[in-house]
């Protein structure tokens, strides 16, 4: 979010190893979990959510097909925008907040819920939602390439249940995932943050989206919609494999021989294999 919004004609940081670098000087370690509130507060409800709703609509369209795999994933990502949305919105205020100081000199947000109450105070629901267009535009196509790419990569590799090397398997195919999904949308995420950070210092620069594209096009080039990549993907990795790999293990248990008499049949992330 920091490289992603920073000010072209004053930039504070040079790539991702300085902004981390400068932020654990200034602001602490601490500095690097500003805004965890609102991720831990929605998260939860994301993955639910979107797990849930993949599931259901894939088994909804019958075949378990590449074209199917896609569209089951798009309608789970435009479905959990009505959460993402807001959390997003408390997590990028709250990480924009006393940028580059030690101890805040003025605290507008105690902590995320308190953001997002400041703001529907403010703004009423269309602040609560800015950026919702955005975030819907990005979240669609990424979750279908998500749950595409998931479903492809364990398939190429193989994935048994009784296979010794499933769970590295599982997080290399979960990995892979996440890195296709946030490429895919990227420049998107970009757009969708300098809006959400439109107003923070009081003065509003964007009308709307295309409004933002030009803006920012016109004034930093093409480069402008990769700013922030390289610390999105090497954060990506790790957490998507960690999620489908805690997913699909947990799933393999509760609907394991033992279990199946007290289960539904058909497991959420359909395999052609054991899975």
């Amino acid at each position: 979010v920091r490289l992603q919004v920073q000010n072209v004609q004053k930039p504070l940081y040079r790539g991702t190893f300085h902004c981390f670098q400068s932020i654990i000087k200034q602001e602490s370690a601490f500095g690097l979990y500003k805004g965890i509130g609102s991720p831990m507060m929605g998260l939860t409800f994301i993955n639910a959510l979107v797990f849930g709703v993949q599931g259901n609509t894939l088994r909804a369209l019958g075949k378990d097909t590449p074209l199917n795999q896609f569209l089951a994933g798009s309608a789970a990502g435009a479905i959990q925008c009505i959460i993402c949305c807001p959390m997003e919105l408390a997590k990028t205020r709250m990480q924009l907040q006393g940028t580059g100081e030690y101890k805040l000199k003025k605290k507008n947000y105690k902590n995320s819920l308190d953001c997002l109450i400041k703001i529907y105070r403010k703004e009423g629901l269309k602040g609560i939602n800015r950026g919702m267009v955005s975030t819907f535009i990005r979240e669609t196509p990424s979750f279908g390439f998500y749950f595409l790419t998931y479903d492809c990569m364990t398939r190429y590799l193989g994935c048994e249940a009784e296979d010794s090397y499933v769970i590295p398997k599982l997080l290399f195919s979960g990995g892979m995932s996440g890195i296709v999904s946030w490429l895919s949308t990227y420049p998107m995420d970009v757009i969708k943050s300098r809006l959400q950070a439109d107003g923070v210092g009081g003065v509003t620069q964007y009308k709307g989206i295309l409004d933002c594209v030009r803006k920012s096009y016109h004034d930093e080039g093409w480069r402008v919609f990769t700013r922030g990549l390289t610390s999105t993907l090497l954060r990506a990795f790790p957490v998507n494999a960690a999620t489908f790999a805690t997913v699909t293990v947990f799933l393999m248990y509760m609907r394991s021989e033992d279990n199946l008499r007290e289960c539904e049949p058909g497991p959420v992330i359909q395999q052609p294999s054991s899975l």
